[in-house]
C-alpha cells in the first residue's frame, strides 16, 4: 500500500467553520456578517474568531461600513485565499484518488 501524504492538506482549513466560510466565500464576491452566520448557523463569536484567523493570513478581507445608523460587516476572500483555499481543495482530491 502507498503512503498517503497528508502534509499537503493546509492546516488552517481542517476547522469546519473555516472550510464553511471559505466556501461560501468561493462563490460570493462580498458577504455580510448576519448572512455568513445564518448560511453556516454558527453564533457571533464563533463566526467572529475564525474571520479573524483567516483575515490574519491574509485569506479573506473584512470591510466595515455603516448602513444607515448600523455598522455592517462584510468578508471578500483574497486572491492568496482562493489559491490556498484551491490548493487545500486539490489535496482533499489527491488524497481521495489514492
Amino acid at each position: 500500500m502507498d503512503k498517503i501524504n497528508i502534509h499537503t492538506l493546509n492546516k488552517d482549513f481542517e476547522n469546519r467553520v473555516r472550510l464553511g466560510i471559505m466556501s461560501v466565500l468561493m462563490v460570493n464576491d462580498w458577504i455580510n456578517f448576519n448572512d455568513m452566520k445564518s448560511i453556516l448557523n454558527i453564533t457571533d463569536g464563533n463566526l467572529a474568531s475564525h474571520t479573524n484567523a483567516l483575515e490574519s493570513k491574509s485569506y479573506i478581507t473584512v470591510r466595515k461600513a455603516f448602513v444607515g445608523k448600523k455598522t455592517e460587516t462584510s468578508y471578500k476572500i483574497t486572491a492568496v485565499g482562493k489559491k490556498a483555499f484551491s490548493d487545500h481543495i486539490a489535496a482533499l482530491e489527491n488524497l481521495l484518488k489514492q
